[in-house]
């Protein structure tokens, strides 16, 4: 069986509000086994990202300010 653990941050918590995802991370598992396949990707929200955000991930609008953006890695088919 495979399956895809995955792990994301966000820019806060109200999508209705425009926060946006700036962080994927994920591990493959087969058999219950990691596989050593993994994608890792910081992401450019286009919009700042909340204090309160800030203080759980640490992730700052600079930091982020000259990563892809969401869709420039979605093209991307090779990503995992």
């Amino acid at each position: 069986m495979r399956q895809i653990i995955l792990d994301t941050e966000t820019t806060g918590l109200d999508p209705a509000s425009g926060h946006r995802v700036i962080e994927i991370g994920c591990l493959e598992l087969l058999d219950r086994k990691l596989t050593g396949n993994r994608f890792h990707v910081y992401l450019n929200p286009e919009r700042e990202v909340d204090a309160g955000a800030v203080e759980v991930h640490g992730l700052s609008t600079d930091f982020l300010a000259d990563k892809p953006r969401f869709t420039d890695v979605a093209r991307d088919k090779t990503a995992f």
